[in-house]
């Protein structure tokens, strides 16, 4: 059922956002090194790799430089336009073709580069597996703001391996136990709200069981018991 509704959504809104692709492409075209999509290999069902496809929003070697796949609070690798892109998501339009292609779905796990991936536990990545990553999701949703936990002296590949990494895991594996239609929904009407309200509190009361962030995190998260 849910491979039907991500073949019908992505299809649509591939239609409906047509003509809010072509100037980004050109825009991009014209300024971003020359280049339009961003292809990164991410670990997937079953733990296939796949090329997810995105808007450029970074220097074209930026894998290679500063912290690599994560990205931190003002990185400096960001482009001019990348800014505006990755603040209101539409960087992550293309994957809609990722889900029409059946490398995704519309709401699932956050698909991730090997080098991040291998950050949960072997437990997480065994449960995470399981599902078709997504466009968005519970711990998409809740690390909505992970850019800006990654600033200051927290701007480091270890405080994403021993703090982001351990909470968002068990965030992924609450979603694979109590994976559902509903959840499927809420989380689509939660990730718009999310994106026009960005400090709003409903998913915690929304997606009712999920597990209490760390003491270091509860505050950035804007945990709501």
């Amino acid at each position: 059922m849910e491979r039907c509704l991500d073949v019908i959504f992505s299809g649509l809104a591939l239609l409906i956002l047509f003509p809010l692709l072509v100037p980004i492409i050109i825009i991009l075209r014209c300024t971003a090194e020359g280049e339009v999509l961003f292809l990164q290999k991410r670990v997937g069902r079953n733990g296939e790799i796949f090329k997810l496809y995105k808007f450029v929003t970074m220097l074209k070697d930026s894998p290679k430089m500063g912290t690599g796949t994560i990205t931190i609070k003002d990185d400096p690798r960001i482009l001019p336009v990348g800014i505006f892109l990755r603040k209101t998501k539409i960087n992550e339009l293309p994957q809609l073709l990722n889900i029409f292609f059946g490398d995704m779905s519309v709401i699932g796990p956050r698909p991730l580069t090997e080098q991040t991936f291998s950050s949960y536990s072997a437990v997480t990545q065994n449960v995470i597996k399981q599902v078709r990553p997504g466009l968005s999701g519970v711990g998409s949703i809740i690390f909505r703001g992970e850019e800006k936990l990654m600033q200051g002296a927290n701007a480091s590949v270890d405080f994403y391996d021993r703090v982001i990494a351990p909470y968002k895991g068990e965030l992924e594996e609450w979603f694979v136990a109590n994976k559902s239609l509903y959840v499927y929904f809420m989380a689509i009407l939660i990730t718009i709200w999310a994106v026009l309200f960005p400090q709003s509190t409903i998913a915690w009361r929304v997606f009712e069981g999920l597990p209490e962030p760390t003491e270091e995190l509860k505050l950035p998260l804007n945990w709501r018991p």
